[in-house]
């Protein structure tokens, strides 16, 4: 190895212990992250599969620069980061949407931008895996979203709703009992409506939807019309398109000609379909939003079936619900590519919230009793 180095602003001097353990650390995250693309692109084909082998590659060729620096100083490999390794577990098992929104997440807090022994060129490719990995996850997350959004969406409601109306019944000084009845049937009331309202939501989207999706009937009637006042013209007018737009859509309609002088103006598959993905199905809304209402809403009533009573049972309830809360924020988190710790504290402080809130409103209607 040299006895000097050059970092990218030119300055020259002696590596430290410092910094061959953290050449060392790059190392084995960037040979781990190789491989966790490798894996990702294992269980897929086509362009997905050549993009994630890419960025496999572009990997390498930044192992082979910290290689390079290390020289004889390389050692014994060292194992990759926790979440480096938790990453590459998820690839081989699962290679979900989940991993891509982790590796989203990875990318985006690469060290390289403030290392000087960094090249810029590495910086600047960390920050492009980023937007590369987030392009990949958008299928997955597209399809997730509709009955996700009504998961979480159930799975937070039914927590945060059963903890409000068990503290405040507990609060207002009744028995173990009837904090237990209600509770069940605080149970029973939010699955059934979150599933109604659900099913009936998303199929009322879909059929709007389904109402503005264009049809075909521009090539039933096509050949009928009036050439020297094309109503065809109109019909893309009125979809959006330009005037430009809307006469070679309408020629290409009526056979006038079968070039493609420009690829943006000639014909593509309406839109439509990416709509309904996204909306997802009413039945999947519906049972995902009863299921896991219930997941939820029997959580601050397991203390009181297994025969605990009065400050306790609630005191254990509220720790439950605040672990499932964290567990669900952080969740959302990982799929946003967003931070799991902000968005899981912000969902406890959210459920905590309306949990005190209630638990008073409980507490002051028990002494007005009383």
């Amino acid at each position: 190895m040299q006895n000097t180095l050059s970092n990218h602003h030119g300055a020259r001097r002696e590596p430290s212990p410092a910094d061959i353990r953290r050449w060392r650390q790059y190392l084995a995250d960037e040979r781990a992250e190789a491989a966790i693309y490798r894996s990702l692109a294992s269980r897929r084909d086509g362009e997905e599969r050549q993009i994630l082998l890419g960025l496999a590659e572009a990997e390498g060729r930044h192992e082979a620069h910290w290689l390079a620096l290390l020289g004889e100083e390389v050692g014994r490999p060292r194992p990759a980061s926790l979440r480096s390794q938790l990453l590459g577990f998820l690839a081989r098992h699962f290679g979900s949407v989940f991993v891509l929104a982790m590796a989203q997440r990875a990318e985006s807090r690469s060290p390289y931008a403030t290392d000087p022994y960094a090249t810029p060129a590495m910086a600047a490719d960390e920050r492009i895996h980023e937007e590369v990995v987030r392009g990949l996850a958008v299928r997955g997350r597209t399809r997730l979203s509709g009955s996700f959004r009504a998961a979480v969406f159930g799975a937070n409601d039914g927590l945060v709703s059963n903890l409000s109306l068990v503290a405040g019944m507990a609060a207002s000084g009744v028995a173990s009992e009837v904090v237990l009845l209600s509770g069940i049937a605080g149970l029973l009331a939010g699955a059934l409506s979150m599933g109604a309202g659900e099913f009936i939501s998303v199929r009322s989207q879909r059929e709007l939807l389904s109402a503005s999706r264009p049809t075909q009937v521009t090539l039933s009637a096509a050949p009928a019309l009036d050439l020297d006042h094309n109503e065809l013209v109109l019909v893309y007018k009125a979809r959006g398109m330009s005037q430009e737009a809307a006469e070679h859509r309408a020629a290409e309609r009526l056979g006038h000609f079968t070039c493609d002088c420009d690829p943006s103006l000639s014909l593509h598959p309406e839109r439509g379909e990416d709509e309904h993905e996204a909306v997802g199905s009413a039945w999947g809304a519906a049972l995902s939003s009863f299921c896991f209402f219930a997941s939820g809403a029997i959580v601050p009533v397991l203390p009181f079936l297994f025969g605990m009573v009065g400050v306790g049972a609630l005191a254990v309830s509220g720790v439950l619900v605040g672990l499932a809360l964290l567990a669900t924020g952080a969740v959302v988190g990982l799929l946003a590519g967003a931070s799991p710790l902000k968005r899981a504290v912000r969902q406890l402080g959210i459920g905590f919230g309306a949990a005190a809130v209630t638990y008073l409103l409980g507490w002051g209607f028990g002494v007005v009793i009383a």
